[in-house]
């Protein structure tokens, strides 16, 4: 399969909106998603790179570079990673994630992290193939929901 790694364009959308609903994440509709891949775009910080072969679609990765706060260097976060159904075991997963780890190496990170809920137990057994280590029991995640409009 021939396959090119390229950064995700607003004419994606669609196809991202899809592959983002595979993965559980239900999307507001084509425009919201457009401007959400042109944000990432214009961050120095943060990628978003699609798996292509033809016209197709095949995968979606981003990917946010932070700033260590309690020392020097950097870290880089995979934030959303999915391929499509058709598309896995073809080594699509893999083509992204290093595409992601390169963005974050070339901003000068030196670790990587990435989330996986827990009942994805094949993206586990893939990360671990990847050489990430399972903090689960040595991290906890907490989140919240701030209120809209910064209040």
């Amino acid at each position: 399969m021939s396959m090119t790694i390229r950064p995700a364009h607003r004419a994606d959308a669609s196809a991202v909106n899809e592959l983002l609903d595979q993965l559980g994440h239900p999307q507001d509709g084509r425009a919201a998603t457009a401007n959400r891949i042109q944000t990432w775009a214009d961050d120095p910080s943060s990628a978003a790179y699609v798996a292509e072969a033809g016209d197709d679609i095949l995968g979606v990765i981003a990917v946010h570079v932070c700033p260590f706060f309690e020392r020097d260097g950097s870290w880089g976060r995979i934030v959303a990673l999915v391929v499509s159904g058709r598309a896995r075991g073809r080594g699509v997963r893999s083509q992204l994630v290093a595409a992601a780890e390169s963005f974050a190496a070339i901003r000068g990170c030196v670790r990587m992290e990435v989330t996986s809920g827990d009942r994805r137990q094949d993206a586990h057994e893939f990360y671990r193939r990847c050489g990430y280590i399972d903090q689960a029991g040595k991290a906890s995640r907490f989140l919240r929901d701030l209120p809209t409009g910064g209040s």
